[in-house]
């Protein structure tokens, strides 16, 4: 049953990313059954203040009106329990009821995702590196998520974007709002790259500044783990590394330029409390090594999504290090290539066995897209799909624009 209309009203009810949505919740199975519940006018729930009058005065044409603006617009919405509906946000305490999204939601799911967060007024130095971080980040299947706003999170979306990888943009206003003015000339090459622009906010809302702190949530769920580049002492990246902490994400921030600036005090504070300091992609790529707590999490993620059950993963005759996933950088403000020569030897270490082995040999020749790879293979493209990701992750394959695979064996 497609609830999202219900899930609306809850939140022209309630206000957007109340949590009295979810206190209320606890007492129903399903949002239109509170629908129904509160206007049938014998309903025995407690409302506060204005909940009362709200609730006998907005009928469900309201948010169906809404939803078919969208529509019109292009903006597609998914509610908590469609199949759509990032997994990473429904273990979170608050988690948005229905989201609103121009692109491709599903970038975001059983993949790799990395939040990105700093000034807007960065650093040229913080500048460099995120963007170096982020091109080797993404050329190696990961997703950058942040929140487009001009200094680092800018600098984030478009080093993907200049990969051909997607990115995604969570803002804190309707999606079809031009804001930041100054970076809504980027949205198309964003979109074009596989990216998505997602915010919890009805099109048409405007950059509150109560809007920003919620948005933070988001943030902090959607990344399996937080890069913190330049923070001040107050800064809003604060905010969202404390709440991916609170997430059990781990959180990475990089060391300061300069430990007597001011511009850098977030980040000393985030290294005094446990941050881990990173100096290289490679670092930040460790979490996603094969059989950490993230490898499993993106492949159980993975097969849920497909109707499967999780299967265990048969473990390999020789781990793969997060060094063989990732070409790292060694210079501290930027990426340093590894030479073809020890890129080779990396692929000579990686083993591959039954299909996967049988993927690699078909793309020998060259890449290819992954349908007609499932044609040549006989496999059904779902399974194919799992398997690519695995392979990936472990630095077998990568993925080029297009849904494009290439071996890397």
């Amino acid at each position: 049953m497609d609830n999202r209309k219900y899930w609306l009203w809850l939140t022209m009810i309630f206000g957007v990313g109340s949590r009295r949505i979810w206190e209320l919740m606890s007492l129903f199975e399903t949002p239109d059954e509170a629908y129904y519940e509160l206007r049938s006018g014998t309903s025995e729930v407690r409302l506060y203040g204005n909940e009362k009058n709200a609730v006998s005065s907005t009928d469900i044409g309201a948010a169906e009106q809404i939803l078919a603006e969208c529509s019109k617009k292009g903006i597609r919405t998914v509610s908590y329990d469609s199949e759509d509906y990032p997994p990473q946000l429904k273990h979170i305490i608050n988690p948005p009821t229905l989201l609103y999204y121009e692109g491709d939601i599903r970038c975001l799911t059983g993949t790799q995702t990395v939040t990105t967060v700093g000034a807007r007024k960065s650093c040229d130095y913080s500048l460099k590196v995120t963007d170096r971080i982020c091109r080797t980040l993404s050329a190696n299947g990961v997703v950058i998520v942040s929140g487009f706003a001009v200094g680092v999170d800018i600098t984030s979306h478009m080093a993907a974007a200049s990969q051909g990888r997607p990115t995604a943009c969570i803002l804190g206003c309707g999606v079809d709002v031009d804001y930041p003015r100054e970076n809504f000339r980027y949205r198309d090459e964003i979109i074009a790259a596989g990216g998505v622009f997602v915010s919890e906010y009805p099109p048409g809302t405007t950059p509150h500044s109560a809007n920003f702190p919620k948005r933070n949530r988001i943030l902090a769920a959607l990344g399996r783990a937080t890069v913190v580049f330049e923070a001040s002492e107050k800064s809003g990246s604060l905010i969202t590394a404390s709440l991916a902490a609170e997430q059990g994400r781990d959180v990475y921030c990089m060391p300061p330029a300069d430990i007597f600036s001011d511009a850098f005090s977030g980040n000393c504070a985030l290294l005094s409390e446990g941050a881990i300091p990173f100096f290289s992609a490679e670092d930040i790529a460790a979490s996603f090594g094969y059989g950490t707590l993230l490898y499993n999490e993106i492949r159980s993620e993975a097969y849920s999504v497909l109707g499967k059950e999780a299967v265990p993963v048969k473990p390999r005759e020789r781990r793969i290090s997060p060094k063989e996933v990732l070409d790292t950088y060694t210079e501290a403000s930027g990426v340093q290539e590894e030479s073809p020569a020890k890129a080779e030897e990396k692929r000579d270490d990686i083993l591959l066995e039954g299909v996967q082995k049988q993927i690699a040999e078909t793309l020998s020749d060259g890449a290819l897209l992954a349908d007609e790879l499932a044609e040549r293979l006989s496999m059904d493209i779902a399974e194919l799909m799992m398997e690519l990701t695995e392979m990936e992750i472990t630095g077998a394959v990568r993925s080029l624009p297009g849904k494009v695979y290439e071996s890397l064996v």
